[in-house]
Order: C-alpha cells, then sequence, then structure tokens
C-alpha cells in the first residue's frame, strides 16, 4: 500500500458471530492486489465491470455489513471503510462502486418507516439482510435529492414510481436499486428499493465522464413501476420530527466513505509513484537514483505530499470513531451529538479532497514528461479523483464547519451523491 496510510481508529474487531477485522482487511489486499494487476487495461477499455463485481462477490466483500446471523460477514462501518479505501487505492471506480453498495445496502435496513407506511420493523428488514447475504446482491442508485425529483404516487395498496434519475453509481451491474423519490400527495421524500429487472425500468449506459468509468454509472428511468409498500424503506425528510438523529447520522455514515474513497485514490498513487520512482531515473538528473537523498526536488514532493494526506488520515480517524460512537448511542443519540459528529465528517471531506487533488496531480511532477504515457496509466488517478470532487464538492460543506463553529449551528442533513 501507500507510503501514506495511517493506522485506524480503536473499535472492536469483531462481534464474535462472523469474520474478525483482520481476516476481512486480509480479503481486501487480496483483492485490491487482484485488480491492480490490470487496473490500466482495464480502465482503459472502459467496459462495463461485471467482472469486477464478480471479483467483489467471490471474495465475499459484497456481504461484509450485512449481520453474520443473517448469512453475512458481520463486519462493522471501522472495516467498511478500511476495505474501500483499499480498493481504491487500486481501483478509484470499483472503490467507489463498493462503497455505494455498501450505502444503500446498508440503508435498507438503516432508514426508519415513513408514517405513512409504517409496518412491523423486524419484519419488514429481515428479509433484505437475507436476501444481499444469499445473493451476494450488488445494490447501486442513489438517495441524494435532485430536480426534479422522480415521483411516488399511491395506487391501492401499493405505489407507482415514475421519473429519472440523471446519474446514479452501479446501475449498470445493480441486482438492486435505492432510489429517492418524493410522494406526489405530501411531498415527503421517501427511500425506495426498486428490481431494476422490473419493467417499467430503463437504464442508460450515458454517462460520459473522463474519469471513474469503471464505477458503472448511468441514468434510470422509471415509467409507472410498482412499488410495494414493503420495499419503501423509509423517510428521507429533514424536519426533525421527522428525522431522528440516527436517521440523520446516516449522512455522515455515507460521507466518510468518499473520504475514504479520496484518501485510497491518494494513497495509491503515491503508492505506484514510489516503485516507479525506485526503479527509474530522476529526469532533472539522469546521473541520481530517483529515491535516493540526491533528488532534493522529489524527496520534498512525496515528503508534503505525505504529510498532507497523512493529516487527512488522521481526521478521517477521528471521524470514524465518531462515526462508530454515534452508531453505538442508537435511538440515545441527540441531535447535538450527530452534528458534532457530522462536523467531524464534513472537516475530514474537506482535508481529503484536498489531499486526493493535489497527490494526484503533483505525483505527475515527480515522474516527470514519462507520466503523459498512457501505457502507464498514471494519469487515471488524476481524472477518478477529480471526477469524484466534481460530484462530491466540499465547498458547503466547509461552510457548514465555520457555521457550526461560528453560531453553533447545525449542518443540513445532506446525503452523498
Amino acid at each position: 500500500m501507500g507510503p501514506a496510510t495511517a493506522p485506524s481508529g480503536a473499535e472492536p474487531e469483531s462481534d464474535g458471530t462472523g469474520p474478525d477485522r483482520a481476516h476481512w482487511l486480509q480479503v481486501a489486499r487480496e483483492t485490491a492486489d487482484d485488480l491492480a494487476t490490470d487496473a490500466v487495461t482495464r480502465e482503459q477499455a472502459g467496459k462495463i465491470p461485471f467482472d469486477e463485481v464478480s471479483r467483489l462477490r467471490e471474495s465475499g466483500l459484497l456481504s461484509l455489513l450485512v449481520p453474520a446471523e443473517s448469512g453475512g460477514g458481520g463486519g462493522d462501518w471501522s472495516t467498511a471503510y478500511a476495505v474501500v479505501r483499499e480498493i481504491a487505492a487500486a481501483d478509484g471506480a470499483i472503490g467507489q462502486l463498493l462503497g455505494c453498495h455498501y450505502f444503500l445496502s446498508w440503508s435498507a435496513r438503516h432508514f426508519s418507516p415513513s408514517a405513512a407506511t409504517t409496518q412491523d420493523q423486524p419484519h419488514r428488514r429481515t428479509p433484505a439482510r437475507r436476501r444481499s447475504a444469499v445473493e451476494q446482491g450488488c445494490w447501486g442508485g442513489g438517495l441524494a435529492r435532485q430536480e426534479p425529483p422522480l415521483t411516488l404516487v399511491r395506487k391501492g395498496g401499493h405505489y407507482v414510481l415514475n421519473g429519472r434519475q440523471t446519474y446514479a453509481t452501479g446501475v449498470l451491474v445493480a441486482d438492486r436499486l435505492a432510489v429517492r423519490a418524493e410522494r406526489s400527495d405530501t411531498g415527503e421524500p421517501l427511500a425506495v428499493a426498486v428490481d431494476p429487472a422490473h419493467h417499467g425500468v430503463r437504464i442508460d449506459a450515458d454517462t460520459d465522464t473522463f474519469g471513474q468509468r469503471l464505477a458503472a454509472g448511468g441514468s434510470v428511468e422509471f415509467d409507472g413501476v410498482p412499488v410495494a409498500t414493503r420495499d419503501v424503506l423509509g423517510s428521507l425528510s429533514a424536519e426533525e420530527d421527522v428525522l431522528s438523529p440516527l436517521t440523520a447520522l446516516s449522512a455522515p455514515v455515507g460521507r466518510l466513505l468518499s473520504v475514504q474513497l479520496l484518501l485510497g485514490m491518494a494513497e495509491g498513487v503515491l503508492g505506484e509513484a514510489r516503485e516507479y520512482s525506485r526503479a527509474g531515473c530522476s529526469v532533472r538528473h539522469p546521473a541520481w537514483p530517483v529515491g535516493s537523498p540526491q533528488d532534493p526536488h522529489v524527496l520534498t514532493v512525496f515528503g508534503e505530499l505525505t504529510i498532507l494526506v497523512r493529516s487527512a488520515s488522521a481526521l478521517a480517524a477521528q471521524a470514524s470513531d465518531a462515526v462508530h460512537a454515534g452508531l453505538a448511542h442508537g435511538e440515545n443519540l441527540t441531535y447535538d451529538e450527530c452534528a458534532e459528529v457530522s462536523v467531524l465528517v464534513a472537516m475530514a471531506e474537506a482535508a481529503a479532497s484536498r489531499a486526493a487533488q493535489e497527490s494526484t496531480a503533483r505525483a505527475l511532477d515527480i515522474i516527470g514528461p514519462r507520466a503523459a504515457s498512457s501505457r502507464l496509466g498514471f494519469d487515471r488517478f488524476w481524472r477518478n479523483a477529480r471526477t469524484h470532487t466534481l460530484y462530491e464538492p466540499v465547498a458547503h460543506r466547509v461552510r457548514d464547519v465555520g457555521d457550526y463553529f461560528l453560531n453553533g449551528a447545525h449542518p443540513p442533513f445532506a446525503l452523498p451523491f
């Protein structure tokens, strides 16, 4: 792994019913090594990542967050964050795909039911857990707000879903979709699960981004798609009489995945640049072996970027500990405590965004003109990081931190894109 990897925050290794943290980190490293062997070729080919999803499925990583008693991996979020970071260092797009799957599949069990769709909660959640574990299904979609919104119309004993979601991660390979839709009668935003094979669902591979090409992103159109009440996962309303602190915590939980993804990219490019530099010569002083203390420019850049990534990693570790503590509070979590977690994650987002953008750009300077070779594929790190930061800008997060520090204002409930 790259030179900037920092120790993760303290957390119990296992709940005693499934493989421990060390097992999943080893699986992640092996999977990342496998993905790294042909990362450049696959990224340049830009094919829909069915094979990559198969690798994740065979490794067992897709069901990591499913409770062991339901047939899953029994892992926690601390482990999932570390896994996403490991995979992202080898392939940022597959890291995004896996992170999106973790968030959406977990959300299917986490969100509280809407007042209009309240049923027995254990009865609603158990089948989703077992289906995720047994089928090793991959989730895709997105729960962030978009305009115009998808609409959900009540029709007899079920709902009908209509509209178009212009971009969503993983939809080209998803076995299950999770999307945000608004009730046509009340305007309440709801999280909805949909079978992508259902008649009336059309998925288009119309995303033409210069990075994150293997994240299986595309648009989805829903034309009169019936949605059973049990597939309405819960309310996404930001009203405090609807949104509990525990449900609100889903926003920083998801946003911390973005942090890990960016840190993985930064560590990945530094790791590859280091290996390449050690094997080559300095472009400025051919007589000086790169990686030796004789090239002050290379040493300075590596030093500055390592400090930058390590600092962001330390913030991410604090945020991860805060998320873990918040989830452990359960229904006893307060709005003030949720706000503190959200602010910590926002700070980690800003730091990780800067670390990833600077590392993926300045690592090219270390290598010099040879970095322009498409055969080497160093450009993919910059393109992947820049594409992600365009979809997940941190300007709002920085303002949230300032507003909290100056005015004590709670950050708004904003799910990751």
